[in-house]
């Protein structure tokens, strides 16, 4: 799973702005994103609890697949929401009858609740992309990872008006076996990607459509970014996607829970 670390300046100015995050430089091994054992010692919740109570526990594998059987695609949207871009992401889904994944920051989304209630009131669901998208995370201590986790998931909460998100992802696929575990225990499937757009880049929308067409054999999951940038290749890209895997047989689903 590629890590997207690179020029995310952007990140590190908003990240001083997120509550109870407090710095840690302790060394980790570092914890392939897509696959391993679930290993160590069952984690314990370092920041207060969610507002209306944890969530359910869930699987701690990370999910791929999609709840619209073999045939079904997972669009999911990263880094938002952005009030430039996240709200003509929205009218795109709108307009193709598309359900997708918005997996957001802590601090985008304490920024922009309204928009975070927008993707709520529109039948979308929500993921916990951490507090300040550190893709180092899965090399510093367990205590970092709880607040990156656990601070993202109130922040999330609040701005929603109480929706908890339903996924974890890890910033840059940073997963560990601490992360996923706590992530689970509060209801919060681990969620990978299968076909990495790489829109974040910038390719021109058609390198990003060549690429879902290229990789979608490897997997129904898709990953997009609506915020830390120009989107506008995204939302081209979209325009063209959403329209061709319908042609194409596909239907639109959830990653599994």
């Amino acid at each position: 799973m590629a890590r997207h670390g690179g020029g995310r300046g952007w990140y590190g100015k908003v990240a001083g702005a997120a509550l109870g995050v407090t710095m840690f430089a302790v060394g980790a091994s570092v914890w392939t994103a897509q696959a391993g054992p679930e290993g160590g010692a069952a984690p314990k919740a370092s920041a207060p609890a969610a507002p209306g109570g944890d969530g359910a526990p869930v699987d701690v594998t990370i999910a791929h697949a999609s709840d619209a059987g073999p045939r079904g695609v997972n669009v999911t949207i990263d880094d938002g929401p952005d009030p430039t871009w996240t709200p003509r992401v929205l009218d795109l889904l709108r307009e193709h009858g598309v359900k997708a994944t918005f997996c957001v920051t802590g601090t985008q989304a304490q920024a922009h609740p309204e928009l975070v209630k927008e993707v709520v009131a529109a039948g979308h669901r929500l993921c916990d992309h951490s507090v300040s998208h550190d893709t180092a995370m899965d090399r510093k201590s367990e205590a970092y990872q709880s607040r990156e986790i656990l601070d993202a998931e109130r922040m999330i909460i609040e701005a929603s008006g109480g929706v908890r998100p339903m996924y974890y992802r890890a910033p840059g696929g940073a997963f560990t076996p601490y992360s996923r575990k706590l992530a689970a225990s509060h209801g919060m499937r681990p969620l990978g990607w299968n076909v990495d757009t790489k829109d974040f880049e910038r390719p021109g929308a058609d390198a990003i459509v060549a690429t879902v067409e290229r990789e979608l054999p490897n997997g129904p999951t898709l990953l997009f970014h609506d915020a830390g940038g120009d989107r506008s290749q995204t939302v081209e890209a979209l325009s063209r996607v959403l329209p061709r895997l319908k042609e194409q047989g596909y239907s639109f689903g959830f990653p599994v829970r």
